[in-house]
C-alpha cells in the first residue's frame, strides 16, 4: 500500500482503518468480525486506526483495537476526546481510553467537539467555544504530549469554518486534522452550524498551507455514495438525502466500470493534500473492496473532470 508523510509521526499508508464501522456505526458487526478487520486492515499495509470512545456502545471500537492489537504490532492509534458546552475532563477521557486500548500512549489525540466561531457569531449546542480551545485544550494537549501520553494532537476540522482556520493558521497549530473529503463535497449529520455553510476545500487549503497532514474521513459520506445505505434512516435524515442526491454519482460509478464505494474511495485518495482517507467499513469484505481500490491507483484526469461534472 501506499505511503505518505504524516508530519511529526512520519510516514502513514494511504488508508486507515476507521473505528465507526467495526463499532457498528454504520450497519451491524460483531466483536469477533471487528478483531478479524483490524488483522486483516494490519495484514494489507494499513498503519493507522482511527477510533474514538464515542463510537459503538461502551466504546466499541477501543474495545475491539485492544482486544485484536498485539505488542509487536506496528501501527498508529488515534483516538478522541470529546468536550461539549463546556463538559468533559481530557486527562480522564485519555486515561480511560488507554485503558480500553491497553496501551501507555496514544500516537494521535484529537477535540471530537466541533469549534465555535471565536466571534459567536453562529451556534451549535454541544460544540466547544474558542475561548475554552485555546486557553484549556491546546494547552493540555501539549502538556500530555510532553509527558508521553500522546505523540501528537489534532481536531476533527468539521466546526464552524472560520474557527477552524483561524486553529490552523495560529500556533500552535493542531498536527493533524480531519477534513471531509468526498466527490459530492457531502458534510451530511456533521454540521448543523445557523448562518454559515462547510467550506471543506477551503480548509483543507489552509490545513496544506500551514503544514498540518490532512486525515480525509466521510470518503462515503456516511454510506451515501454507496450502493444503499446499510441502515434504517428516516427519509429525511442528512444520509438520506443525500443519497437520493448521489444517484448521478451510482451512475458514473457504474460507466466506469467501479462500484460506487470504490469510486468513492478512489477519488479522495487522488485529492491533493490528503496523507490519509478513513475507511468506515465494518467487515473485512468491505476492506478488501476498499484495499482493492487503493491498490488500482488515482483516477485520472478524464475521471475527475467526470466527478466534477457532477458538482457544477
Amino acid at each position: 500500500m501506499d505511503t505518505r508523510e504524516f508530519g511529526r509521526l512520519g510516514r502513514i499508508s494511504a488508508l486507515t482503518l476507521g473505528g465507526g464501522g467495526i463499532a457498528g456505526v454504520w450497519g451491524r458487526t460483531g466483536r469477533a468480525e471487528a478483531v478479524a478487520t483490524i488483522r486483516a486492515a494490519l495484514d494489507a499495509g494499513i498503519t493507522m486506526l482511527d477510533l474514538a470512545p464515542s463510537y459503538g456502545v461502551d466504546a466499541e471500537s477501543e474495545r475491539a483495537a485492544g482486544e485484536a492489537l498485539r505488542p509487536a504490532d506496528e501501527v498508529m492509534v488515534t483516538t478522541k476526546v470529546q468536550l461539549p458546552d463546556g463538559e468533559g475532563d481530557i486527562r480522564r477521557s485519555l486515561h480511560d481510553s488507554l485503558g480500553r486500548l491497553r496501551r501507555d500512549h496514544v500516537d494521535l489525540f484529537l477535540l471530537h467537539t466541533q469549534l465555535l466561531p471565536r466571534d459567536g457569531s453562529s451556534t451549535w449546542p454541544g460544540n466547544i467555544t474558542w475561548q475554552r480551545y485555546r486557553d484549556e485544550v491546546v494547552p493540555e494537549f501539549e502538556r500530555l504530549r510532553s509527558e508521553g501520553l500522546i505523540r501528537a494532537w489534532g481536531i476533527t476540522a468539521v466546526g464552524h469554518p472560520d474557527a477552524v482556520t483561524d486553529a490552523l493558521r495560529e500556533a500552535p497549530r493542531p498536527e493533524a486534522a480531519q477534513v471531509v473529503v468526498n466527490a459530492m463535497d457531502m458534510s451530511g449529520d456533521l454540521w448543523g452550524f445557523d448562518g454559515a455553510t462547510p467550506d471543506n476545500d477551503a480548509i483543507l487549503r489552509v490545513a496544506n498551507g500551514n503544514g498540518v497532514p490532512v486525515i480525509g474521513i466521510r470518503a462515503v459520506a456516511a454510506g451515501s455514495l454507496t450502493s444503499s445505505l446499510d441502515r434504517d434512516v428516516p427519509a429525511d435524515h442528512p444520509a438520506a438525502v443525500d443519497f437520493a442526491r448521489a444517484e448521478r454519482f451510482r451512475k458514473l460509478a457504474a460507466e466506469l466500470g467501479e462500484s460506487p464505494a470504490a469510486l468513492a474511495h478512489r477519488y479522495a485518495l487522488t485529492v491533493p493534500g490528503v496523507a490519509t482517507v478513513v475507511l468506515g467499513v465494518k467487515n473485512r469484505e468491505e476492506l478488501a473492496e476498499c484495499v482493492a481500490a487503493e491498490a488500482r491507483g488515482p483516477l485520472t484526469d478524464e475521471e475527475l473532470r467526470a466527478v466534477a461534472a457532477l458538482n457544477a
